[in-house]
């Protein structure tokens, strides 16, 4: 063996360095015996050897470094230029003879597929396929040489080089060895998924197949057959017409052919050969232990296996248990009921599956029904579906969390097949009853008899007792008792807000739903809401915009507080605060704001995020928004000229109804109604805001043990902590030893950034079927993107795309295109005339505090952020949910 050329019985999945994604896949599979046609590796090392001898290429590697993913001419010019180099460069002799000697020992008269295989290829949490270049039906020592310099030249192809640069990738870092794999010429080929590369059933398995090669299908030339199989039965059958084929010629090279009208729509694979086929596929799955992407193709008789590699796009799947028999489990993305769906630490995981209050073994410990994802928490709510009322109205109140989430569950639950295979649940009935009963009865009391202001100022109180318990409980402990506390605190947390606190908004709501009804019957008015929604008395989320002019107007006539706004620096804004003219008195009204709202942050279901009292950086681009849209005064002006409109609707409405018959009872109903409405509707934001604030306490606890660690050596920074659990965080500060915490640490790190990039389902199954829901029908015009309507009114403006908040630039006039909004997000609602959010419901947080602005909004518009332009004219109408593109702006020269 040398160093230069290694046969696939020479190679294994450790040998990616060598030969490459591709490579390593190719030897690993022929040494544990699948049907693969044979074949050798140019390694890495002669690709080294042959660009060392140029003095030419670090030159080259400069300019690449140089260059982002989206200057595209700059890449095009500077990778043709490459490339025609690197094929005229010679064939260092050592590498030249291993090479034909190696082709000579597998058959001189053969021909051969010569494929790429980079380093960075073919991987499980990367895939640079298709950026290198193949060449089929090779024949001859002079083909051979040339379409391996053409292969170590396609490592600079344009996409090559957008992709390294866009994924951050070293373009010396990432080498290419070539494939040479003998050819076989078959009569059906095509791709092999083992799992539903679109639903993500894992238990489907997905095969294309066309005749002819497969590169006719790869390329897109010709529409494939699709067959799916289930558990080793055919499920599905798609038969597509098949116009093309791409054969081989005898003398080297492909030709693309027409196919006769008798082919064109024939099953290109016989259905014992699908059943094989799909048999195959599970096994080499077996042997890597992860879904696989395959190539295949039956010729000679024989089925063969040309390729292998993980199949990237999938969402991780957790790992639920699910006994024999049983339904798939339903899984709920958590991140889409907080409207926050990025990646979550795990610390930040670990707090929220503590919190989670059923499927645990103790107040402590983490809910064995709350699974972590790709960096995301989903709940499962498969045992509520064994009572035959909680089919029913589950999707119902799920429909005001987010549409989509709620149809696709009430279409997958309505199977036959889900409900026989639901496990029986002895005394949940009971359980839930007992839950429920006090917090109907509350909500009754609420609605009936209780003075609301009353009940209102005694739900505060309540809130503010629970807190203060809070802070106390983390006070005067350290080390492991402190940690204790914390899980005790965390576990607690949901169970007791949830029974004591949402009998209020709970009233509340059943207090709106009759206001409609009624005033629709009595009077026919279906307009009433939007406008007794405004400026609701008591939402902490609302006063906390409202602060937020409050600082903007502190801050206007002061100069230098103005400057340090826009251009001081968030994590030391406070202390720079003290050196500056004016700082003193605006510095009295940070501390009164902070002392309020200084726990929140966007994403603060998150608790390791950093809240805005340790950093500002998402919090003072509101304000400077506020200064540049807002007059002053003029907020707290429109929150008040909402309410003198809401309290006038509620006086037109109750003289209307007094005009008829038994008039004085129905105008008495209807003002108990709407009066317990604006009372009690304001404390909807209250358990997030307590829990939020509890989060503070429980970061802050967190931090002062972490920073212990650090100093005792234990962890290397005080951000490792995020990347550990509570539980973990407990053995540390017991003195329990953690082998290899470094590297797991270090893995955990990259996985989180590996996360970051992937977009959650709102609904998965345990077999990793994302169930997407659909959407209802509506009156909407041609090309708009549909939505769910969550505030109503028409607007038109221009669309301002804000991914983050602390990038935020409002205008005056503009509609925020977001992808989702949490009270973080809050501050910003002031300076926008319209909203649209990719995910959410009628009852989520953006759409509420919309409604108390009078901001007309849409939701769940998937990929609103990417299908909606900065400077796009839109008109968005919040009362039938859509968003229509009028007019795009100017490109610039």
């Amino acid at each position: 063996m040398n160093g230069y050329v290694l046969d696939f019985q020479q190679i294994d999945k450790s040998s990616l360095p060598l030969v490459g994604g591709k490579g390593a896949n190719l030897g690993e599979m022929t040494r544990a015996g699948f049907p693969v046609p044979p074949g050798f590796c140019v390694t890495t090392e002669a690709y080294r050897a042959f660009i060392g001898q140029s003095a030419r290429m670090e030159d080259y590697f400069a300019r690449l470094a140089a260059v982002t993913a989206d200057q595209l001419d700059e890449i095009a010019a500077l990778g043709r230029e490459i490339r025609d180099y690197l094929v005229t460069i010679e064939i260092p002799g050592g590498i030249r003879q291993a090479l034909v000697d190696s082709w000579r020992r597998s058959g001189e008269s053969k021909a051969y597929a010569v494929r790429s295989s980079a380093t960075a290829e073919d991987l499980p949490t990367a895939s640079f396929a298709g950026q290198q270049d193949t060449y089929l039906n090779v024949r001859g020592e002079e083909q051979l040489l040339q379409a391996v310099r053409r292969c170590w030249a396609s490592l600079f192809t344009d996409r090559a080089i957008s992709y390294r640069a866009k994924n951050g990738f070293d373009h010396r870092a990432v080498l290419l060895s070539v494939v040479v794999q003998q050819m076989v010429f078959p009569e059906v080929s095509g791709i092999l998924f083992t799992a539903d590369p679109i639903s993500g059933h894992r238990g489907t398995v997905s095969i294309d197949a066309s005749f002819g090669l497969g590169e006719a299908l790869v390329s897109g030339l010709v529409s494939a057959d699709l067959y799916q199989v289930r558990s080793g039965r055919i499920i599905e059958k798609k038969i597509a017409r098949k116009k093309l084929a791409i054969y081989s010629l005898p003398e080297g090279g492909t030709e693309t052919r027409d196919l006769p009208e008798s082919m064109q729509e024939r099953q290109a694979l016989s259905d014992e050969l699908i059943v094989e086929l799909a048999r195959l596929g599970e096994t080499i799955k077996r042997h890597y232990g992860s879904d696989q992407d395959i190539e295949w193709c039956w010729a000679e008789g024989k089925l063969f296996i040309v390729q292998s590699r993980p199949i990237t796009s999938l969402y991780p799947l957790p790992d639920v248990p699910v006994a024999e028999g049983e339904s798939p489990h339903i899984l709920i993305s958590f991140g889409h009921q907080q409207m926050m769906t990025d990646a979550i630490k795990p610390m930040g995981l670990s707090v929220l599956r503590t919190m989670v209050p059923f499927g645990k073994r103790s107040v402590r410990s983490e809910s064995d029904q709350a699974y972590v994802a790709g960096g995301r928490m989903f709940i499962d709510i498969t045992q509520a579906f064994t009572l035959k009322p909680a089919r029913r109205a589950l999707p119902k109140v799920l429909s005001n969390i987010d549409e989509r989430i709620a149809s696709g569950i009430e279409e997958f639950i309505r199977k036959d097949s889900f409900v026989r295979g639901l496990p029986p649940q002895p005394g949940m009935k009971m359980e839930l009853l007992r839950f429920f009963v006090p917090i109907a009865g509350k909500a009754a009391s609420n609605l009936f008899f209780a003075v609301p202001e009353r009940a209102a100022k005694e739900a505060n109180e309540w809130m503010e007792t629970f807190v203060h318990e809070g802070m106390v409980r983390l006070s005067g402990v350290t080390g492991s008792q402190r940690i204790l506390r914390i899980q005790e605190l965390a576990g607690i947390i949901l169970r007791t807000l949830f029974a004591r606190m949402i009998g209020y908004p709970l009233s509340g709501i059943i207090a709106s739903i009759w206001i409609k009804k009624l005033a629709a019957k009595w009077l026919g008015d279906t307009e009433i809401m939007p406008v007794l929604n405004k400026s609701l008395h008591g939402n902490v989320t609302s006063e906390l915009g409202l602060m937020i002019g409050d600082l903007a107007d502190a801050a206007r006539d002061k100069p230098q507080v103005v400057e340090l706004i826009r251009h001081g620096d968030p994590v030391h804004f406070r202390s720079q605060l003290q050196t500056v003219e004016g700082g003193a008195a605006f510095l009295r009204e940070w501390d009164r704001f902070m002392e309020l709202y200084g726990m929140r942050c966007p994403g603060e279901i998150d608790m390791t995020r950093k809240r805005w009292r340790e950093d500002a950086s998402t919090l003072l681009p509101s304000i400077d928004n506020h200064m540049r849209t807002m007059k002053p005064g003029e907020h707290r002006e429109r929150f008040a000229e909402g309410a003198r409109e809401a309290e006038a609707a509620a006086r037109e409405l109750a003289n209307r109804v007094r005009a008829l018959p038994f008039g004085w009872l129905r105008a008495k109903l209807l003002s108990r109604l709407v009066r317990v409405y604006r009372s009690m509707m304001g404390l909807r934001e209250h358990p997030k805001y307590m829990m939020i604030r509890l989060f503070g306490f429980i970061r802050q606890a967190m931090q002062e043990e972490t920073r212990r660690l650090v100093e005792a050596g234990v962890l290397q920074s005080e951000e490792d902590v995020f990347y550990l659990t509570l539980d973990e965080l407990l053995q540390l500060t017991e003195g329990q030893p953690m082998p290899g915490l470094a590297e797991m640490l270090e893995e955990r790190k990259r996985d989180y950034s590996r996360f970051q990039s992937l977009t959650p389902p709102r609904v998965m199954t345990s077999e990793g079927e994302i169930i997407t829901g659909r959407r209802r029908q509506q009156d909407a015009p041609a090309g708009a993107l549909l939505g769910t309507p969550v505030s109503a009114g028409v607007v038109e403006g221009i669309a301002r795309v804000v991914l983050r908040p602390d990038e935020a630039k409002l205008n005056k006039g503009e509609i925020m295109i977001a992808p989702f909004t949490d009270p973080g997000w809050t501050p910003l609602f002031h300076s926008a005339v319209g909203l649209v959010m990719e995910v959410g419901g009628l009852m989520t947080h953006g759409a509420v505090v919309a409604r108390e602005y009078g901001l007309p909004a849409v939701v769940g518009i998937d990929d609103a952020t990417k299908r909606i332009k900065d400077g796009d004219r839109i008109r968005l109408d919040g009362t039938r949910g859509y968003v229509l593109i009028l007019e795009k702006p100017e490109p610039s020269e």
